[in-house]
């Protein structure tokens, strides 16, 4: 298991993704001043998104399905908690959306291969802090 999103197991049987690129920002305040330069202040985390790209491969994986399923997922509109392998929580997220080109056609105008774009998008919850206050 690379990666569980909800009940969604990302592996190399379903969509296994090739990249996983993460971006966090965080909002700064600033206000003019007569006289002088602007005054500052830190305002707090802002939004934190994650991207998974990967292919799938018919003869490999299970491509169409996975897609789909991922793709009810992010229509219920629903929170998922996205956790890594390893165990490291990153936290609950939304599908923002998802992004996919298809190639290599067979005959019948099926795809041998899909390359996909998953953008996932933090909610800020006091639940992952609960659980982790509850595993101390």
């Amino acid at each position: 298991m690379m990666m569980v999103l909800g009940m969604f197991v990302f592996e190399l049987a379903s969509a296994p993704y090739q990249t996983l690129e993460q971006s966090k920002s965080w909002r700064h305040a600033s206000q003019t001043r007569i006289g002088t330069g602007p005054a500052h202040q830190f305002l707090g985390p802002d939004a934190e998104t994650i991207t998974l790209s990967g292919a799938l491969y018919e003869e490999l994986n299970a491509g169409e399905v996975s897609l789909l399923v991922l793709d009810e997922m992010a229509n219920t509109g629903e929170k998922y908690f996205l956790i890594e392998g390893t165990g490291w929580i990153y936290g609950e997220y939304v599908i923002e959306s998802i992004k996919t080109t298809r190639s290599l056609f067979y005959q019948d105008g099926s795809a041998r291969k899909i390359e996909f774009n998953l953008s996932l998008k933090r909610i800020t919850s006091d639940t992952l802090e609960t659980i982790i206050g509850l595993l101390q």
